[in-house]
Formats: structure tokens, sequence, C-alpha cells
């Protein structure tokens, strides 16, 4: 049974969830980082809000962690990098809150358009200052989204219905999308120069960092106004307070801080500025469906493998899971035998090809491609997944390419797995058989046709008589019985394969025997 820790505090469903699916579930709430790290090895889940810090250092105690899964959108908590070398699989829930987010930046940029705050303290006051609060409408004024993704798209969809005209930077967002969603593309230039309001809705990183600086501002519109819900350093406060005592920007909502929690802060002082201690995702629904969402999310990967929502692994979906293991598998192992192979003539790889032939090409290969990678790795790598194996082969300087073929095959279905050295190429392929069972059927362009068994021996040989039963002498004097026996060769009296397998490990002394043999090329244990 696995075992999830929830370290930040969740919905009791989302307790409840993990439980009725069969994840031991511990949760232990208001742990300093050492406490944390004290006990994180009995774990394979952590479940996190934004209070629990994933760092390097944590992982590092961690070997049995699996995935981190995030209740919310921002993983600024998760040291990505440090997940993925570890192969630990991260998640977030960027649905559960994006509507309550939205409707937060909409609520945030009508206080300031109508100074409700400031309005609202000074009659609670006692006060009636009816001309003092004089406001600007929304409707035909220009709104500019930064980042027009699952919560920027709500945003302009609400403003649209506002009657606003809406304008969007976003690089990832298609002209077709921006047709559906009513807005208008621009570049971040024309997007300053043209809005009346400016609202925030992209991840903190390092291109999008002070996007609105000093610079910024000075091309932007006399009495803009700018909204922040999304990530504090997306604005550089120092600038911004300077627009705003200057005049240039009328005013600025901010729901987020450069450095929060943010109880001191020279904008606070001013009446044009509407705050908010980071509610952007504080609703009741919102906070149910994200922790709803991620024990989903996390009790499908521990329990069958699927991967949604993931920012470090290809996803697979819950009904493609099953439907993919047997490929993933197979994939693996094939990873896992041109690797040992590889490793054991100490060659360095250049570059790996995988061909996806018959059925398997219709199938999302990034997973398959991750699961080869992890098996190639394995044999090099103490730790290698699927997780990390894609960013061990970039480290690597390894050069990896997919090919989808439409052509028919000579099997249903067929992945070929090519690896590259400085010094040699050589090529292995795969079927499944019966739908689920992972098979061997090509080495180096020879046919061979052989189950993946725990021990394995792959000889390479010249095709002359006499090898096969001085081979099998060998072995039978050393009392090493023989489970199967395949055999493939390129062409009479050239090259040939021997693959056979072994109820047990082949000692040393007798893989020595082996390739002492005449007409011994290569001899090669290989583990499953």
């Amino acid at each position: 049974m696995p075992k999830v820790l929830i370290s930040d505090k969740l919905s009791p469903a989302a307790i409840e969830i993990f439980r009725t699916r069969g994840v031991e579930t511990d949760v232990k709430t208001g742990l300093s980082p050492a406490e944390l790290r004290a006990i994180i090895g009995a774990y394979d889940g952590l479940a996190i809000r934004s209070a629990s810090k994933v760092t390097k250092e944590l992982l590092e105690a961690a070997p049995n962690l699996k995935v981190v899964g995030r209740a919310g959108i921002g993983v600024d908590n998760v040291d990505i990098k440090a997940a993925t070398a570890h192969g630990v699989v991260v998640m977030n829930t960027p649905f559960g809150n994006a509507i309550t987010t939205a409707e937060h930046a909409i609520a945030m940029m009508f206080a300031l358009a109508r100074q409700l705050p400031e309005a609202s303290a000074s009659t609670r006051a006692g006060k009636w200052e009816k001309n003092r609060f004089m406001g600007v409408e929304l409707t035909a004024k220009t709104l500019g989204i930064i980042g027009c993704g699952n919560i920027g798209s709500i945003v302009a969809d609400r403003a649209v219905g506002l009657k606003m005209k809406v304008i969007a930077f976003d690089p990832f967002l298609s002209d077709k999308r921006a047709v559906e969603l009513g807005v208008e593309k621009v570049e971040l230039p024309e997007l300053f120069a043209r809005a009346d309001f400016i609202t925030l809705h992209t991840p903190l990183v390092d291109g999008t960092r002070y996007i609105i600086n000093a610079a910024a501002i000075a091309t932007m519109k006399q009495g803009v106004r700018i909204i922040n819900c999304a990530r504090g350093g997306l604005v550089e406060e120092a600038a911004l307070l300077e627009g705003l005592q200057s005049g240039k920007v009328a005013g600025a909502a901010l729901d987020v801080f450069e450095v929060e929690p943010a109880k001191e802060n020279p904008l606070f002082a001013l009446e044009n500025v509407v705050c908010t201690p980071h509610l952007g995702a504080s609703t009741a629904e919102a906070q149910e469906n994200v922790a709803l969402q991620v024990a989903e999310q996390m009790s499908d990967y521990l329990l069958t493998g699927a991967v949604s929502n993931a920012i470090n692994v290809p996803a697979i979906s819950a009904e493609d899971a099953p439907r993919v293991r047997p490929y993933m598998e197979l994939a693996r192992r094939l990873g896992e035998f041109a690797g040992q192979l590889t490793q054991a003539k100490d060659g360095v790889i250049t570059h790996v090809t995988i061909e996806y032939e018959g059925a398997v090409a219709q199938l999302n290969h990034k997973p398959l491609t991750a699961a080869a990678l992890a098996g190639l790795m394995a044999p090099m790598i103490t730790g290698a997944n699927m997780v990390n194996a894609p960013v061990l082969a970039r480290e690597r300087g390894i050069e990896v390419t997919e090919t989808v073929h439409d052509r028919a095959s000579e099997y249903q279905t067929l992945i070929r797995l090519t690896i590259a050295t400085k010094t040699n190429t050589r090529s292995v392929a795969g079927t499944l058989f019966a739908g689920s069972k992972a098979r061997l059927v090509e080495i180096k362009g020879i046919p061979v046709e052989a189950d993946f068994s725990r021990h394995m021996l792959y000889v390479t040989n010249q095709d002359k008589p006499g090898f096969i039963g001085r081979f099998g002498a060998t072995l039978s004097d050393a009392g090493i019985n023989i489970a199967t026996f395949h055999l493939g060769r390129a062409a009479a009296g050239g090259d040939a394969i021997c693959l056979v397998s072994l109820d047990e490990p082949l000692p040393e002394t007798v893989l020595d025997a082996v390739r002492a043999l005449p007409l011994v090329v290569q001899a090669t244990p290989v583990t499953f």
C-alpha cells in the first residue's frame, strides 16, 4: 500500500479520497523543515499547499518519494530541477482555483476603478465624501492581459462580458484561440501602450520577473491601472511606487507581493493602492476543489501510473494508463537491453533513435520515449527513471530522435531502439504478444524472437560449424542449465547471434570460458 504524507492543511474530503482509494495517509501539518526531513523517507507521496518547501535537501532525505502534489497552481515552493533529478513527479492543480483567482482579479479591478476600499473606510468613519471618490467606468476601456492561459482566459471572458476591449500578450496563445476568446492578440510593447487596465496572469520565471518595471511603465498610458493577482515579482514594486507617486499610474490592485507575508510595504501608504493578502484562491469552493483534485491525481499515479497535470513528466490519462503500460514496459526493457550491451562495450552514447510502428504509432509516445531512456540509463546511472531520464540524456549531450511510422509493420506493433556511440551503432526491436507480453524480435537487424528473462546471456559469433556444440558443452560442464535458446544470423557464414535464458546468474569464470571459445566475438550477461 502506498503511503502519503499531507504536510499542509487540506480538506478532510481529500484525506478520505486517499484512504478510500487504498492509499495510507498521515496528516502532519506545521512541521519545521528539519522535522519534515526527519520523516519524509517513509513516504511515497507528499501532498502540500504553499507552506511546505520541497527543497533539494528534503528530496535527498526522501529515497522512496515518487510524487509531490501541490494543491494549487503555483509550484514556487518546489525545487522542480531537484525533484526531476531525483525522479520525483511534481503535480499541481491548475484548474481547481482558476475561476476563483479570475474572479478575484475582476473584483480587484472593480475595487480599483471605483476606489471601493477607501470609500468604505471613509463612510464607516462617519464621513460622506461623495465628491472625493470619483471613479471610472470599465465599459469601453481597454484591458491588457499578460498571460492568457487557464486564469487569463477566464478573466478575458468576464471582461468581454463587461463590454471591455480586451487585448492579450501570451507567446503560447494561438490566433484561433484568441478569436474564440474574443480578444486581440498583441505584442507586449503594444499592450503597454494601449491598455487602460493591465492584469497579470503568468507564472514567475526568469523571463517574466519584473515584466512590469520602470522602463515598461514609462511606455504605458498616462493614468494606467495595474492589477496583479498572479505572483509577486512580476511587478517591480519600487518602480510601481514611483509611478503611483508621479501619477503615471493612477492606481494598483495587488494580491501578491515580492516578499510575503507582506506586513510592511511602502505601497500600503498610498490611497490609490488596493491590497489583499494573497486571497486569489481563497474561496471555500477553490480550497475544496484543489484538495480533491490533488488527492485524485496522486492516488491515480501511485496506484495505476496515470500522470495528470505534471510539471516534469509527460501526461498519461487514467483511461490510457492500463493500455499504455505494456508498451512502456516494452520500451523500458528494450532500453535496458541496449543499455547493458552498450555499457559492456564501454561506448559513449551520442544519439538515440526510437521508432514506433503499427498500433503503438497511434499512442502518446512521449511517456514511451521516457521509459526507453530510463531503461537505457538504468545500467549506467543509479536512480534513473522516466522522470529524470530525459534530463540525464540532455545533460550528457545525447541527442534523442523519435520517429513515428505510418507504414504497415510485420508485427501488429513494433518499437525499435537504435543506439549510436562514437564507434558503433546497435539496434534492438520488440513487440507485444497477446496484447501485453514484451518480446524481443530483432537485434542489430537480425531477426531473433525471445522473451525477456531474468538472467540472459547475449553472444555474437561467427556463423561457423561447431560453435553451438562447444558453447552448449561449456555451459553444461559448468552445471549451467539453459532455459531457452534463440539463434539468428545475418547471412550464412556471417555474423550470428545467440541469446540464451538461464536459471541463475552466470559466474564470471564461466563467462570468461565462453568468451575464450573460438568464433566468439562478444559475450555479455543481461539481467532484468
